[in-house]
């Protein structure tokens, strides 16, 4: 990265932490080691509720409290009786290590070069701790889950829990598959919200695992910037799919019938990285039925009744500061509209918006991370096989690599809207049975 006067700044203490003489507490040899413990605490409910909220206080932090064993927030205390009924949702022994049950690359795996394979034990990150059904399940019950939401905790934990892949959080999860409404998930209006337990549970249950697996503590284990909120763990609803479109699931060779957990990231670093493109009520049925209001006008279809492709009315804001595909959570109507408007499986639209991402170099030298990822424009282009630096100001490139860094999430209800997040990366596999963990 650039920052001549940033290196002048710190090499020469680098330089002289590296070759220091070591002090006499640097010399002491040994193994860190974290509390192992089946039993944490034994005492009365009060008292237990009191201890699982210690915290500890972090200089980096401006010596806020951080909690111990939590998220910061009352969890149900994990006794024995609990822990044992929360097992009883899954046919896995309690002393099991959380293995990856299928070969995966997933995000920050793919960016690392690693592949993870099936048997391999999962390592939570930022700390790379490993654990078993049985703590998986104390997490569950800290969570406020039922057993019968237990195999999609399991599958969690073997996504990585609320850390992912590299242990910097905001990640997130989609429900596939008919457990979603087994177990009684929103799908409705605020799915993202607060309300539904079985949601709103599961991504604490995540929560949890960060911090009590991966160690994570903000600002000491991990540097997410501004940090993300306690999002919660959606559905997609399958039977409200328009025709010949496929599941998530079906997506990754899965049958729609199948339960899987979908994995994606709401932002680099930590930080939350969610729009919505909210049209005013009833824009979006006045352009779909009948081509009147802002949205038809903008588009030149003003008058013209039929299907049309609404998603041409914020696509071309998409790029203005950021670039990559874009994972977009839309409600069934509107899916069911951009079929009518001619989309007649989800790859006809990520190549659509693949082919509406072109832009002049001119244009896309000014966005940040091409300074990087075109490794300061010294990197070949592919399609001309010149370095972007020789490219002249009127070449067009794409801020989508690969239509496949486009996704769909056919979810929610209520007044029409769309909601986006980042990429998706080809490639990777971040998917995950939940099948086998019942």
């Amino acid at each position: 990265m650039q920052g001549p006067e940033d290196v002048e700044r710190f090499l020469p203490e680098v330089f002289h932490q590296l070759t220091r003489p070591l002090t006499e507490e640097e010399k002491k040899a040994g193994r860190y080691t974290i509390n192992q413990d089946r039993i944490l605490f034994e005492g009365t409910l009060e008292e237990a509720e009191r201890f699982y909220m210690k915290t500890d206080r972090y200089p980096a932090l401006g010596n806020a409290p951080i909690a111990r064993y939590t998220d910061g927030l009352p969890i149900i205390v994990p006794t024995e009786e609990r822990v044992a009924e929360m097992l009883k949702g899954t046919s896995h022994k309690p002393d099991e290590i959380i293995r990856y049950q299928a070969d995966h690359t997933g995000f920050a795996f793919q960016r690392e070069g690693k592949k993870r394979r099936k048997g391999d034990p999962v390592l939570f990150r930022p700390v790379d701790r490993m654990a078993t059904v049985e703590q998986v399940a104390v997490n569950a019950v800290m969570a406020g889950c039922t057993p019968e939401m237990f195999p999609v905790v399991l599958a969690i934990a073997e996504a990585g829990g609320g850390g992912g892949g590299d242990g910097r959080g905001s990640v997130g999860f989609c429900v596939s598959g008919p457990i979603a409404k087994e177990i009684g998930m929103n799908f409705g209006v605020g799915l993202f919200g607060p309300g539904n337990p079985a949601n709103r549970s599961l991504a604490r249950a995540a929560e949890l695992m960060w911090r009590n697996f991966g160690g994570n503590v903000p600002n000491v284990t991990n540097c997410g910037v501004m940090g993300a909120p306690l999002f919660n763990v959606i559905p997609e609803d399958i039977d409200s799919l328009p025709e010949g479109w496929k599941s998530l699931g079906e997506e990754y060779d899965y049958k729609r019938t199948d339960n899987i957990l979908y994995t994606f990231n709401f932002g680099r670093g930590g930080t939350t990285n969610i729009h919505r493109t909210e049209f005013s009520p009833g824009g979006y049925r006045a352009f779909i039925k009948s081509g009147h209001g802002g949205v038809a006008r903008r588009l030149g279809v003003k008058g013209i009744p039929g299907p049309k492709n609404w998603l041409e009315y914020f696509i071309p804001g998409i790029w203005h500061d950021r670039e990559g595909g874009i994972t977009i959570f839309m409600l069934p109507q509107m899916a069911w509209a951009l079929r009518e408007a001619g989309f007649k499986s989800k790859d006809e639209v990520y190549e659509w918006i693949y082919q509406k991402s072109f832009t002049t170099m001119k244009n896309y030298r000014t966005h940040s991370w091409p300074d990087v990822n075109t490794n300061s424009w010294l990197g070949i282009e592919p399609k001309s096989g010149k370095p972007y630096k020789e490219l002249p100001d009127d070449y067009m490139v794409p801020f989508v690599r690969d239509p496949w860094e486009n996704c769909i999430i056919v979810t929610g209800g209520g007044e029409e809207y769309p909601q986006w997040i980042g990429a998706r990366r080809p490639g990777s596999d971040p998917v995950y049975s939940i099948d086998v963990w019942r």
